[in-house]
């Protein structure tokens, strides 16, 4: 009788990706053959976040590795607890989480090893086990490459970047559409010493030598052809199984309490947002969201609170409360705004009154506004945003996105673009056609149902 696979499923315990694996790994626990156990790696401070907001299924557990933090300690800078985290995992973390994850399961070994792509050190701690290791990128595929092509691009551009930014990259497969100064911080300009910029040029080179396959955040048509096949060109069984916050997993719990939703979705509404949208025409108002983790400064702050109020529209913005003051005098009792220090993203951005997205371009906030059919303003900060900001504008062509800090009139002029414009017309009915496709691709026998299907197969050993 065959032993029932036992995965163990590494996460990268910063930013939002703990939480987007852990989205991952209930669609992997609900598609599983019947008896597999799935068990969660990530640091102590990390399941204590996750478990706020968490009901695990019954076959996934939460299993705990060594952060390298020593405890009583002074509080740590990101950068520096990132350096730690992986100083600890390549001494020998992921390996005793491995080892803690067997003795959780009552004795069971773990028989195939996924995790977020940035703990490329899991693929050492895979090996050891015997087990393969099938990595999960978060980001979008166009940042994928690029970081797989670091050397190549870096010879092309030499010390360069900053003359020939404007270039398009055309001698790189795949990567035509873009310009030097669009690539990723760290591929050819940047502090190649960062902690990220190390971790990311590692991964690069461990990915094709060790992964089995790669679950990509993305869906087929959405990558140019030459994109696509440069990625599956590098790497073995790539899988665009995004975005991921629409894996079956999460479908079904919608469809199974239709009822439900609505008081579920009010219940983590704490301010209103979805009320306020209420009250407005479809396709009025602008959502603003930057994300947990980017903030313009204080004058590109008020140039974005002005030229909101310059463009007569109604705006929803999700700011950090610690912000607030940085904005001008009156802003907040505008009556047409509503500022708040938490938005449901999802929620807002699917609701018909929202018809318009200004943000960081995060891939996943990218993917969500698309998903629901939303035209965005993209104004990039750092990583991979301007990667992100060059698709969403130039080779998708579902928004616009702002060369550089925002002004009053900048803002004003793509608000009012987008909610009234021909231009904002064009762009949303690309939007629209990349929901479509997106929900085609989610649906019975499309392509990433496929693929998520074939990715539970490689990872439970039945392929």
């Amino acid at each position: 009788m065959a032993v029932p696979p036992h995965v163990a499923v590494v996460a990268f315990p910063f930013s939002s990706h703990a939480a987007v694996l852990l989205s991952f790994a209930r669609a992997l626990a609900a598609a599983a053959p019947a008896g597999t156990t799935l068990s969660f790696l990530t640091t102590a401070e990390s399941i204590a976040q996750l478990q706020k907001g968490a009901r695990l299924p019954g076959n996934l557990r939460f299993v705990e590795i060594a952060d390298g933090v020593s405890s009583g300690g002074a509080v740590l800078p990101p950068p520096r607890r990132m350096e730690l985290f992986l100083a600890a995992a390549e001494a020998g973390g992921i390996r005793d989480g491995l080892e803690a994850a067997r003795a959780s399961a009552g004795g069971a070994a773990v028989s195939c090893v996924v995790g977020d792509a940035f703990v490329w050190v899991a693929a050492d701690a895979a090996s050891a086990a015997g087990a393969p290791w099938v990595p999960v990128w978060t980001a979008a595929p166009c940042a994928l490459l690029a970081h797989l092509r670091t050397d190549a691009l870096r010879q092309d551009v030499g010390d360069h970047a900053a003359s020939r930014g404007d270039e398009l990259l055309t001698a790189h497969p795949g990567l035509g559409g873009y310009r030097v100064r669009d690539l990723s911080d760290g591929v050819v300009s940047g502090d190649f010493n960062h902690v990220i910029n190390r971790l990311l040029y590692r991964m690069a080179k461990r990915l094709p030598q060790s992964a089995t396959a790669v679950a990509l955040n993305t869906f087929p048509g959405l990558d140019p052809p030459d994109l696509a096949a440069a990625l599956s060109a590098e790497l073995p069984n790539c899988l665009p199984l995004g975005p991921y916050h629409l894996l079956p997993a999460a479908a079904a719990a919608a469809a199974d309490s239709p009822d439900e939703a609505p008081a579920a979705e009010e219940a983590s509404d704490p301010h209103g947002c979805l009320a306020w949208l209420d009250r407005h025409p479809p396709r009025s108002v602008a959502y603003v969201s930057f994300g947990t983790v980017a903030s313009p400064r204080q004058d590109e702050l008020r140039e974005l609170a002005a030229g909101l109020e310059a463009s007569g529209a109604p705006f929803l913005w999700s700011l950090r409360e610690d912000a607030w003051p940085l904005l001008p005098p009156g802003f907040l009792r505008l009556p047409a705004g509503l500022v708040v220090p938490w938005a449901p993203q999802v929620g807002v951005l699917r609701h018909a009154s929202t018809g318009a997205f200004v943000t960081h371009a995060g891939w996943a906030s990218v993917l969500e506004g698309l998903s629901n059919g939303v035209p965005m303003a993209c104004r990039p900060f750092f990583g991979d945003q301007t990667m992100n900001a060059r698709s969403v504008a130039r080779v998708c062509g579902f928004g616009s996105a702002f060369e550089g800090p925002m002004t009053s009139a900048g803002v004003a002029e793509a608000v009012g673009s987008l909610l009234r414009g021909e231009e904002g017309e064009r762009m949303r009915a690309r939007a629209k056609e990349l929901q479509a496709m997106v929900g085609a691709a989610f649906r019975p026998g499309g392509g990433c149902r496929e693929n998520f299907d074939r990715f539970v197969k490689i990872v439970c050993g039945c392929l």
